[in-house]
């Protein structure tokens, strides 16, 4: 009844959730089962977004559901209820919640205090429905993730590299991250991991050797505008052409979007991957689909 993050996942699930996305994809349009119908979800979101958003909503709805929006700026969470109670309120009149928010343990405490399905659709600390999008177009574009190295070049420390590592860790692929050294992973986080397929460098050209997918992320992320002194550690840390020199003949790159173009990323890069990285974007339709039907089963 929860899909709060890829570190309390494994193996099964995450391959059964990508199998059903793919078939959700398939069958988009035409899906015989309506597994949401009656029902009606709340999207609670603290932080902005474009692509979670639009595709949560448009998910529920082709899954037969209603869905409300609600910023914290149409609730009391924004004149300081606490979760649990917001939770406990709305546990008592919808059916399922997706949650957007900075606190990793602001969805835990909503998930157990509204005792409904709840799904985090990012949080400081992960944002799993990214990775199951990301997961998907690994798929499509290069078959299987089994046997590829999948490298990240950024900031080593965020939701989005903390997640991958998890993923790395339940379905075995080879994992690199690629940032300066005070932007990696803290050692009880190294540690708590214990993933052997993980590794952690400060040369991106050397983790780039040999990659089949480059992956990359804005280098502040929300919550972190503004801080130029944290900004100008990655100007090394570009996805440029001269680092996909080192990849594999047939990589892909990919980018969860929004993208600040010449800095993580060239524009040059872009639009020839624009293909993959669009296609990654679509994906979370898809993907939170099967993770919404999965949740309700």
């Amino acid at each position: 009844m929860k899909f709060l993050s890829i570190e309390e996942s494994n193996a099964t699930h995450l391959e059964s959730l990508i199998f059903l996305a793919a078939e959700m994809k398939s069958t988009r349009g035409a899906h015989l089962n309506q597994p949401l119908a009656g029902q009606t979800w709340a999207i609670i979101f603290t932080k902005a977004s474009t692509r979670t958003r639009v595709s949560f909503e448009v998910g529920i709805r082709e899954l037969g559901g209603n869905v409300m929006f609600l910023s914290k700026n149409d609730i009391q969470l924004g004149r300081g209820e606490p979760i649990k109670d917001t939770a406990r309120v709305l546990g008592r009149m919808v059916h399922g919640a997706v949650i957007r928010t900075f606190a990793q343990q602001d969805v835990i405490d909503f998930y157990n205090y509204s005792g409904i399905p709840t799904i985090n659709a990012l949080t400081d600390e992960e944002h799993p429905c990214q990775i199951m999008a990301d997961l998907l177009t690994i798929r499509e574009k290069l078959g299987t993730w089994e046997g590829k190295k999948i490298v990240f070049i950024g900031d080593g420390d965020n939701n989005m590299s903390r997640s991958w590592m998890w993923a790395a860790k339940h379905l075995g692929f080879e994992f690199v991250v690629a940032a300066p050294e005070s932007c990696m992973p803290p050692q009880d986080f190294m540690d708590r991991l214990n993933a052997p397929n993980v590794t952690l460098t400060t040369d991106p050209a050397e983790a780039a050797k040999g990659a089949h997918v480059i992956n990359t992320d804005v280098w502040l992320s929300m919550g972190q505008e503004g801080q130029a002194e944290k900004e100008a550690l990655f100007g090394d840390y570009q996805v440029n052409e001269e680092l996909l020199s080192n990849c594999d003949d047939k990589h892909i790159v990919l980018h969860c979007l929004p993208a600040y173009r010449e800095k993580e990323i060239t524009e040059v890069v872009l639009e020839k991957h624009a293909d993959t990285i669009f296609q990654q974007a679509e994906n979370r339709l898809h993907a939170q689909k099967a993770i919404l039907a999965a949740l309700v089963k």
